[in-house]
């Protein structure tokens, strides 16, 4: 057997060419790609020793595609690159970059070179390999995943919406996705939703809201009959709500620096148009009354949940209600007595920190639709289906060279081209989207889907907001079976640890945040198969307490010393309260209060994650 060749290193070329510039005139660039990035270098007027923005690394890239011009004598094929590079203040500013590829007499000449830099492009954006000697085409490129996306529009203040018009989905259809978008109307509405889904129709279920979303749709797919291939289905999220702690936790995954609001929602989009999946542990949670839910992210009692629930009644301030929470919890700290018991790992560490020894990561995976028995579809709602936007596809409309058409002024920042003269689309538009393949018979337009209702979803209004107590979440019946675990109200067997203590706060967590702005767990991975315990004992002051939770915006809070802090990793564990009163959260949802213990089940579902570390601390 031959050997298989080795990787190629960051810098070495792929591709490398000259083309034309648009709208500039009399502009030539050299273009040279390699797996890492796109470097630009202008040839003329004047050649650039150091040129601006002359670098684009693959991180910020979210998708290209071919335009050709209405004019018949010009024979110009058009390369367009959409990029979400860092302004100066720091926030991401879309761009679209058009080239011109004119290097040949015809045109079919100069669309095959085209095309050929948007299949290698598009390859090296989604983890695709290129083929060594041969030719590079557009036939590489797989059919577009499909994927299913859920908004709730209270999330984010009520701005969910609104950031899923003006830059989740200009975003996703520059990366060539296929998708679908509902509109949740009310509470566990998206739990009913993907209950009767037919799952062979989608190859991923996003979520556009907070944790709690999502937490709907994991708990739908385990209460499945099916549920042992309902749960391998790909779950996104895209943060759009006041909670988004999974979304912080994709947003380190990925390479990116820490970042918060519009900023992260970006850096998460940006991973999604880059496919690639990665296993991620659930928790299942038995609560006092016998009924089972899985977690993705924590459960918490004491001062973290009272955080959270306290703080529902100030959801209109959007992520600032945590800080008021937390100020408000501070005034009026509490402790709670309880017994916490757990199971521990093999290797056990007495204070976490990146060197913290834990089994390697698994090998990622590919977007891949889920097979499944077919099942009865169901209706979904307010939706809009397969980008029937009510404005135009996020893609330049170009004028050719001579053309009396004005040129088009590009929306810099999320929004989608917009022309400076009052084209209202009567009559041709200047240039038009170059496909590279036409649509296979077996891509999603071909197949007939679950009944939408089409349509724009109805916007809240700023009175229109949930209420502020959220009920209790329904439970999952389906799901693996507990093996580490015995009945709730018998005793634990040997081996696990018991405390009894004064607690102020008990948290059980998966991922390595606790919010987009608090690294509590920083060596934790979606796959490690660890329940990660972290609580704080009475007779901490206000003060420490304090500088704990602010320590925790970069991870520090465990190199403090504070003698009332304990943690321990885990494959499972019980927590009893002993204090008649309290609350307990699970990812952040109001269950029922009284005795819970939860065990891990190390990579039973799939997280859309996008590439390990792809992005560097910089772009």
């Amino acid at each position: 057997m031959a050997p298989s060749p080795a990787p190629l290193a960051a810098s070495t070329p792929l591709l490398h060419g000259e083309f034309g510039s648009y709208p500039a005139r009399g502009s030539r660039f050299a273009l040279t790609l390699t797996s890492q990035a796109l470097h630009i270098q202008r040839l003329l007027p004047k050649p650039e020793a150091r040129p601006r923005d002359g670098l684009v690394p693959l991180s910020v890239i979210s998708g290209c595609c071919t335009l050709r011009s209405h004019s018949p004598s010009d024979s110009a094929a058009y390369l367009c690159i959409y990029t979400y590079l860092r302004g100066r203040r720091g926030g991401r500013r879309r761009a679209a970059r058009t080239f011109q590829a004119d290097g040949a007499a015809t045109y079919e000449e100069n669309r095959a070179e085209a095309q050929r830099w948007v299949a290698a492009l598009m390859s090296l954006l989604r983890g695709l390999p290129l083929p060594g000697e041969e030719e590079i085409t557009p036939e590489l490129l797989p059919r577009p995943p499909r994927l299913l996306l859920l908004v709730n529009p209270f999330g984010g203040r009520g701005q969910a919406w609104q950031w899923c018009e003006n830059h989740v989905l200009p975003m996703i259809s520059e990366a060539g996705l296929s998708f679908n978008l509902i509109q949740t109307e009310r509470q566990n509405h998206a739990r009913e939703l993907v209950q009767g889904l037919s799952l062979s129709e989608w190859d991923g279920i996003v979520t556009l809201s907070g944790d709690g979303l999502l937490y709907e749709v994991l708990n739908g797919l385990l209460d499945r009959p099916d549920w042992e291939q309902a749960v391998k289905m790909p779950l996104g999220i895209l943060p759009c709500g006041s909670g988004n702690a999974l979304a912080g936790a994709v947003n380190k995954h990925g390479g990116f620096a820490p970042s918060l609001g519009l900023d992260l929602l970006l850096n998460c989009s940006l991973l999604l148009c880059r496919g690639g999946s990665h296993p991620l542990d659930l928790l299942s949670v038995t609560l006092a009354s016998g009924s089972r839910c899985f977690s993705f992210l924590s459960v918490a009692w004491g001062f973290v949940s009272d955080v959270d629930i306290q703080s529902e009644r100030f959801r209109a301030l959007g992520r600032a209600r945590f800080t008021l929470g937390t100020v408000l919890s501070l005034a009026t700290l509490r402790t709670y007595r309880g017994r916490l018991s757990y199971l521990p790992t093999t290797v056990e560490s007495a204070s976490p920190g990146p060197a913290h020894g834990l089994p390697r990561a698994k090998s990622e995976l590919t977007l891949a639709p889920a097979p499944v028995p077919p099942t009865a579809h169901s209706p979904l709602h307010r939706s809009v289906s397969d980008l029937p936007l009510p404005l135009p596809l996020p893609q330049p409309a170009l004028a050719s060279p001579g053309s009396p058409e004005s040129l088009p002024v590009l929306s810099i920042n999320g929004g989608v081209p917009e022309l400076a003269t009052d084209w209202g689309g009567a009559g041709e538009a200047p240039l038009s989207p170059d496909p590279l393949l036409p649509s296979p018979s077996g891509s999603p337009k071909a197949a007939p889907l679950s009944p939408i209702t089409e349509g724009r979803p109805e916007m809240p209004t700023a009175s229109g907001l949930p209420p502020s107590t959220p009920a209790a979440p329904a439970a999952s019946t389906g799901g693996p079976q507990d093996h580490l675990l015995p009945p709730l109200d018998s005793p634990l067997p040997p081996g696990w640890v018991t405390l009894e203590e004064d607690f102020v706060l008990v948290l059980a967590i998966l991922p390595s945040h606790l919010g987009a702005d608090l690294l509590t767990i920083p060596h934790a991975r979606f796959d490690d198969g660890v329940v990660h315990l972290m609580w704080v004992r009475g007779g901490v002051s206000r003060a420490m307490l304090l500088r704990l939770f602010l320590a925790m915006e970069r991870g520090n809070h465990f190199n403090l010393g504070c003698p009332q802090v304990g943690y321990a990793p885990a494959r499972a564990f019980r927590l009893e309260p002993l204090t008649p009163r309290g609350l307990l959260t699970v990812d952040g949802e109001l269950v029922e209060y009284g005795p819970v213990q939860a065990q891990i089940h190390p990579g039973l579902g799939t997280l859309l994650t996008g590439p390990p570390g792809c992005a560097g601390q910089g772009p």
